[in-house]
């Protein structure tokens, strides 16, 4: 099969590919929906179109644990499935919402694992930490899960947005363009708040030191 008639083939597979994904998150978006109004079965008909995604975002988080971490990717999982399904008179507005508040509901689990584990040591891994352009890059001890949770609060006493954009980005995982249709803004609106959010954190996190 010559090169020229490749390129049709692959412009429609990519257009069936993106269709079927945009029917994906749409379904999701009508389940949240019902999910929001009380139906719970909907929530059942829910978790098989998101787990995967959720499993995704549980390694993320877990391969930031250092080695010694014994909480478990499914265990993750299960207790994000539990504090989502105890969300009453959450109004869900759509799939990148959904995933926002999966990624806080983990971030708060691990924070609340690593201050039972935290030892008295402080302080001594700031250098070795850096904000990348997608990630917070370091495997995380206990204290310094704490630490960066603590620097988070004190950026969203400051400025609320720019700490979802954080918790969205690095815990979640979530693109520049889902963090935007969360949080209403544009995606340069977004990139702004991530780069005055690293900068603030990194100083806020030397200065704890």
């Amino acid at each position: 099969m010559t090169a020229s008639r490749l390129k049709p083939l692959a412009l429609t597979c990519n257009l069936i590919v993106s269709d079927q994904l945009n029917t994906a998150s749409h379904q999701i978006t009508l389940l949240l929906i019902d999910w929001s109004k009380g139906d719970e079965f909907a929530l059942e008909q829910l978790m098989p179109l998101v787990y995967d995604e959720l499993h995704q975002m549980a390694k993320r988080y877990m391969r930031r644990q250092s080695a010694g971490h014994t909480f478990q990717t499914t265990e993750l999982i299960h207790e994000a499935y539990l504090k989502l399904a105890h969300q009453n008179g959450q109004t869900w507005q759509n799939r990148a919402h959904f995933f926002g508040v999966a990624a806080q509901a983990m971030r708060h689990i691990l924070v609340d694992y690593a201050r039972s584990k935290q030892s008295q040591k402080r302080g001594g891994w700031q250098d070795r930490v850096t904000f990348a352009e997608g990630a917070l890059v370091a495997e995380e001890r206990p204290e310094e899960v704490v630490a960066l949770d603590d620097a988070l609060n004190q950026l969203a006493v400051l400025d609320e947005r720019k700490s979802r954009v954080v918790e969205m980005k690095f815990f979640g995982g979530l693109s520049i363009e889902e963090i935007a249709e969360v949080l209403k803004i544009s995606p340069e609106t977004v990139k702004r708040d991530w780069r005055f959010a690293r900068t603030w954190l990194l100083r806020e996190l030397a200065v704890a030191e």
